[in-house]
């Protein structure tokens, strides 16, 4: 009995000290449990502080850079030297004085807020005039127009005066700046409307003019054109064309080899006795584009003391994938209206204009970045030095980047070159004291400086 009550006190000791075990077991597991899972949530509440530090110092950074930005633009001035705005001043409904949004039907890249707002202190307008016919009636009507998108500018100039003033020299343009003004220069694009008339050089130079941009996408009377290939062979400049070089070299006028031909170029290279600009121009080597210079030709131009203002259109800063759909409705518009170049009615132009922005609103050509921009600064650095670099948008023309779509965005094109490591010495010269520095001497070199 002892033996079996003894036993069965063993047994009965035995199943306590199991169940005992099992539930201090339980307890073991429950507890890593928990523990696991406030470890967990420590681990997330680590990475959610990370991702929230992170962020705030990816956005103080980027607030850095925006300030730096603008305390350089506050400090330089900055020089867009070719914008297509007058196109719509000239029509009389959009006012360039007010600040047109986000949205807004007629919204254009330009209004003089918005260069406020991104530090722009001087802008070449252009008066842009089509290729037309090379006939009396053709170059009267061209001279017209000019005249007209000139009367707009000064217009503009009128209107606003305590924002923006006619500016003719580089001088003009500094002055301006200490008085919180915007400086508007005159270009000509297109030397169309001078026809065959010598004079008229001296004439549009009179009206404030002060870059003749010697033709456009079509041959004209003065030069070849780098988009116009319909005779194969490349004449470069012409007789008349040599003069009217040299009379711009007579009055201090720059002479913009935007557009032209590569014969054209080298011949005004090898006849100018003064620098020459590239009003709104980029990189072949980036972007194989006829509009776009050579390095032979960029190494002319720095030879010859001259800058390339680096063009914002992204088909001449990126080359785009084909779009068929695009191109389809493309080639019915050219079967519609032919040559645009050609269109004698400016209604029938307006119309066929308005039909062209539509199909790229419909099928819209994938943009350039900022930073594919700065690729051709930097090739040009690279290549020539930055004594030879400018900025020319062409807005309200076709230009337009994903980071700088107007004029307000500007200071995106600085923030990027601090990124990249430039001086604010070499961003001084890329905004404007290289096309300053070539004014100026182009102006010495004129007769009225001998």
């Amino acid at each position: 009995m002892f033996y079996q009550k003894k036993h069965r006190n063993f047994g009965q000791s035995a199943l306590t000290r199991d169940r005992r075990s099992d539930k201090n077991k339980g307890s073991h597991l429950k507890g890593d449990a928990m523990n696991n899972k406030a470890l967990v949530l420590f681990l997330t509440l680590c990475l959610v502080f990370l991702f929230f530090f992170n962020s705030c110092s990816g956005e103080k950074e980027r607030d850095k850079q925006e300030a730096e930005a603008m305390e350089t633009h506050k400090k330089i001035l900055t020089v867009d030297t070719h914008c297509d705005t007058p196109m719509m001043l000239a029509e009389g409904e959009y006012d360039i004085g007010e600040m047109h949004g986000a949205g807004l039907e007629r919204r254009g890249k330009i209004d003089l807020p918005r260069m406020k707002q991104g530090g722009l202190d001087a802008e070449f307008f252009a008066a842009f005039v089509a290729q037309g016919e090379r006939t009396e009636q053709g170059y009267e009507k061209a001279r017209e127009r000019a005249g007209l998108l000139i009367k707009s500018i000064y217009d503009m100039c009128d209107k606003y005066p305590e924002m923006v003033s006619l500016a003719t020299e580089p001088d003009d343009a500094y002055r301006l700046a200490e008085q919180g003004k915007i400086a508007a220069f005159i270009g000509l694009e297109n030397g169309y409307p001078i026809g065959k008339d010598l004079a008229l050089v001296e004439e549009f130079y009179n009206k404030g003019v002060r870059y003749i941009t010697l033709c456009h996408s079509s041959d004209n009377d003065i030069c070849d054109s780098s988009t116009d290939r319909r005779e194969p062979e490349d004449n470069g400049l012409s007789e008349f064309g040599k003069k009217v070089v040299e009379e711009c070299n007579r009055l201090g006028m720059m002479i913009d080899v935007s557009h032209v031909s590569d014969q054209t170029f080298f011949d005004v290279i090898k006849l100018s006795r003064a620098p020459v600009i590239a009003s709104h121009s980029s990189v072949r080597a980036l972007c194989d584009h006829p509009r776009n210079f050579s390095d032979e030709m960029l190494k002319a131009l720095a030879k010859k003391g001259g800058v390339i203002q680096i063009c914002f259109v992204s088909s001449f800063i990126k080359e785009e994938e084909s779009n068929p759909e695009r191109e389809k409705a493309m080639a019915e518009l050219q079967e519609k209206y032919g040559d645009f170049s050609k269109i004698k009615d400016e209604e029938v132009r307006q119309k066929a204009r308005e039909e062209f922005m539509e199909i790229y609103k419909k099928y819209p050509r994938p943009r350039a970045s900022v930073e594919d921009m700065v690729d051709h600064i930097d090739y040009v650095k690279e290549l020539i030095g930055v004594d030879y670099i400018g900025i020319g948008t062409d807005f309200d023309g076709g230009g337009g980047l994903e980071g700088c779509n107007d004029v307000s965005e500007m200071p995106n094109v600085t923030k990027e070159l601090l990124k990249r490591g430039y001086t604010e010495e070499e961003i001084e010269k890329i905004w404007g004291g290289n096309l300053m520095r070539v004014f100026r001497r182009i102006i010495e070199l004129s007769d009225s400086q001998e």
